[in-house]
């Protein structure tokens, strides 16, 4: 995990020195906004106007953000508006790179080598980490937006004009409630799972930990009396805990530590995650294979050998109980 200072690339590992020994997590850097008119969202600069075929994403199948917005691609029905192109899944010396095997594309619009590439295509002189997802206008050849936060939300209503516009994960009269949850579980889950893997004290990762399975059994109850985070719909919160929790077992576990319990043990948060996996469109979205060979074979700080461990054993597509709530 590399970074680029003044658009030169370096291959530097996160400094916890000065935090205690406590990960802390760059914030993106590139928040603009797709709009139906192209005129700035508020409080952004540049804008940029909902056209089919004008944008792109660059993804990792690996990484649990960039995943948040393969799922509503699909869901929405935006492959033919958006392409995609999917970085290798190990991320070494060069950070992520385009390397075009074992499910990775190469990059479909340039043919670069490396995602720190589109970076500097944009800004020569950037400073900063390399993250995905990347949504890239290959009209104004520049990043729109590398938050996958927003950018689902961009793709939640931007693009219903070519794209399924029944389907809403943000509707208005849940709004507050969806932003609510997304406060409480992205500190404590989201990102809660990397503050253990990536502690460097003991502190630090207890700290962490600590937070991660407080937050799961706060949803493990949450779960035992309704169908979905918000209730009988699934919205934006929902799939923004999913792609953490379908981590979980075959990586975070292990890998990060967190290993009080597994999601299997956990009766509501189980059959949740079964459920969603179910979704028409979601199962193609979810790589084990890329997901595990990311984490394992790439932080060497953490498993230095790069073996990528066999197990465990999960069937995502297996019958759920989500349906005694209707």
């Amino acid at each position: 995990m590399g970074l680029l200072v003044e658009g030169k690339w370096q291959d530097r590992w996160y400094d916890t020195v000065k935090s205690g020994g406590r990960f802390v997590r760059s914030q993106s850097q590139w928040r603009d906004w797709i709009t139906l008119d192209g005129v700035p969202a508020p409080g952004r600069e540049r804008g940029f106007k909902a056209e089919p075929g004008r944008y792109h994403l660059y993804v990792s199948l690996a990484c649990p953000w960039a995943h948040r917005t393969l799922i509503f691609r699909a869901l929405k029905k935006l492959e033919d508006v958006i392409s995609v192109s999917v970085v290798h899944h190990f991320m070494g010396e060069n950070g992520w790179t385009f390397k075009a095997e074992d499910g990775a594309t190469g990059d479909a619009l340039y043919g670069l080598d490396f995602l720190h590439q589109i970076y500097t295509r944009a800004d020569p002189a950037y400073s900063g980490r390399v993250t995905v997802p990347v949504l890239w206008d290959k009209q104004q050849q520049t990043i729109v937006n590398n938050e996958s936060s927003e950018i689902i939300r961009m793709l939640n209503s931007a693009f219903d004009e070519w794209g399924d516009a029944s389907v809403d994960f943000y509707p208005e009269p849940l709004r507050a409630e969806i932003d609510a949850l997304n406060e409480e579980i992205y500190p404590a889950v989201n990102n809660g799972v990397y503050r253990a893997g990536f502690a460097t004290t003991q502190e630090a990762y207890e700290e962490a930990y600590g937070e991660v399975f407080a937050m799961l059994d706060r949803l493990e109850d949450r779960l035992s009396r309704q169908r979905y985070l918000t209730g009988q719909r699934i919205t934006e919160a929902d799939w923004r805990l999913f792609t953490t929790l379908v981590r979980f077992d075959p990586v975070y576990v292990g890998h990060f530590k967190c290993n009080r319990q597994r999601i299997a043990d956990y009766p509501n948060l189980s059959n949740y995650v079964r459920d969603l996996y179910q979704v028409p469109g979601v199962a193609g979205t979810v790589n084990l294979h890329h997901i595990k060979a990311h984490y394992y074979g790439s932080h060497k700080t953490i498993n230095p050998t790069g073996i990528v461990p066999l197990g465990p054993k999960v069937d995502y597509a297996a019958p759920h109980d989500r349906a005694r709530f209707g």
